[in-house]
This record gives structure tokens, C-alpha cells and sequence, in this order.
């Protein structure tokens, strides 16, 4: 089966925004961006205390509205490449037996760089606001999901076409 969906993966400040545009231009495929989804349907109504709980079943909403385009796209032969959290084994595992139930195959993208490299960029995002900017990550938000983060081991890798990005 041809694979029809790129997920691109990677903690905080990893370079995941950069990367997934590059390889949706190369590919001629739909990106998905999930800070670009949660902005847009629900930045205006965000408490100023949102935690994860607020945005966690929000996610959720915005994963499963894209897997369904996906599908979509992949019915008529168009790839798509997908930004969209997963930071957890569990919620990937959960992704690519949703995706494979709805026939789409879909290849991992893991990309890594250290972390006082992450954190840089993430503070140089932050003040320059430029294209890969969405909202302005906090140290405590970075740290947040450093601790989440679950990076793909060799068998998530393998089981998933999955290829390592290194961009440090």
C-alpha cells in the first residue's frame, strides 16, 4: 500500500514547522498544521488559564476532523503531511489504528535536536513571530511538554515506515 500521510513528529522547538512545510512542498501534499487549527477555530475563545485540560479534548476535535480529510485526500491520490502533536506513544498508536481503519497508510517523520538547541529556537520564534510562529511559547509550556514528550524508539520507527530527522 503507497503511502498516503506523513505524521511529523518531535518535541517543542525541534524544527517539526520547518521540516513538515519543506517535505509538503517536495511531496505536493496538503499540509496540516495543528497550532495553525486550534488558533483559528478556537484562539478567540481561550481562557487566559487554559491548561491541558482545555486544550487536550480540543486537540482531539481538530485530529479526528483532519484524519477524515485525510481519508479524503488519500481516496483521490493526494499525500498529505501531518503537524500535528502526538507526543505521546499512546496517542500514536491510537492515531495509526484510526488511520489504518480508515485505509490510510501513513509514515512517521521523528525530528530531533537537542534540547538547549529546541529551546532556542523556541525563544528566537518567539521574538521574531515569523512564519512557523502560532503563539508565544513559554518556558513553562516547553518544559510541560518536554516532560510528555515520548520520542519513537527503533520498532515505532519501523513498524511505521518511519525515518529519523536529525536538525541540529
Amino acid at each position: 500500500m503507497p503511502v498516503h500521510a506523513y505524521l511529523v513528529v518531535g518535541s517543542t522547538g525541534a524544527g517539526k514547522s520547518t521540516y513538515a512545510r519543506g517535505l509538503a512542498e517536495r511531496l505536493g501534499a496538503v499540509p496540516f498544521a495543528i497550532d495553525a487549527w486550534m488558533v483559528q477555530l478556537f484562539g478567540d475563545d481561550r481562557p487566559a488559564d487554559a491548561g491541558y485540560d482545555w486544550y487536550a479534548p480540543r486537540i482531539e476535535r481538530c485530529v479526528a476532523q483532519i484524519l477524515s480529510v485525510v481519508a479524503s485526500l488519500a481516496a483521490v491520490g493526494t499525500p498529505s503531511v501531518l503537524e500535528i502533536g502526538m507526543t505521546r506513544r499512546a496517542d500514536r498508536a491510537a492515531f495509526f489504528a484510526a488511520a489504518q481503519a480508515l485505509g490510510v497508510a501513513v509514515a512517521l517523520h521523528a525530528v530531533e535536536a537537542p534540547v538547549d538547541v529546541r529551546w532556542a529556537r523556541v525563544e528566537q520564534r518567539n521574538a521574531e513571530q515569523g512564519a512557523t510562529f502560532s503563539l508565544h511559547v513559554t518556558r513553562p509550556m516547553f518544559d510541560f511538554v518536554e516532560g510528555m514528550w515520548e520520542a519513537p524508539d527503533d520498532a515505532e520507527l519501523a513498524a511505521h515506515h518511519g525515518v529519523r530527522v536529525p536538525t541540529a
